[in-house]
């Protein structure tokens, strides 16, 4: 069986494939973090977060490593630092919430937003 697809048999909206290809664009600076049960942190409820990486600047990274040396805590590499992680998903977040937020979030929350950072960093050094 053969997965070529003749042009004549499908038919696209162009305005929606636009639609799609600008959200599929912006994914890559966007993460929308989806709780399963609300999260509660400083008397506001959460369900969902949503993080602007491309927001940030150099400016922001650096502000983090100064205020983890602050905190007399070494940077090394800041893609696999978890304090450097949550601090910058903290920046990028587009609700103001602390890094401490994150210490207070189930370990699964934490661990795929975390992640997403990560996945940004790796991909913008590419």
């Amino acid at each position: 069986m053969s997965t070529e697809l003749k042009k004549e048999n499908i038919a696209i909206d162009e305005e929606e494939f636009a639609i799609a290809e600008k959200e599929a664009a912006e994914s890559e600076f966007v993460y929308v973090h989806e709780f399963k049960r609300p999260f509660e942190y400083q008397g506001k409820s959460y369900k969902k977060l949503t993080f602007d990486w491309d927001k940030l600047t150099g400016k922001d990274g650096l502000d983090i490593e100064n205020e983890m040396q602050a905190l007399g805590k070494a940077v090394i590499v800041p893609t696999f630092s978890g304090e450097y992680l949550i601090r910058f998903a903290a920046k990028a977040c587009n609700e103001r919430i602390g890094a401490d937020a994150f210490e207070m979030m189930k370990i699964a929350d934490y661990n795929k937003i975390r992640s997403a950072a990560r996945s940004f960093l790796l991909k913008s050094e590419l």
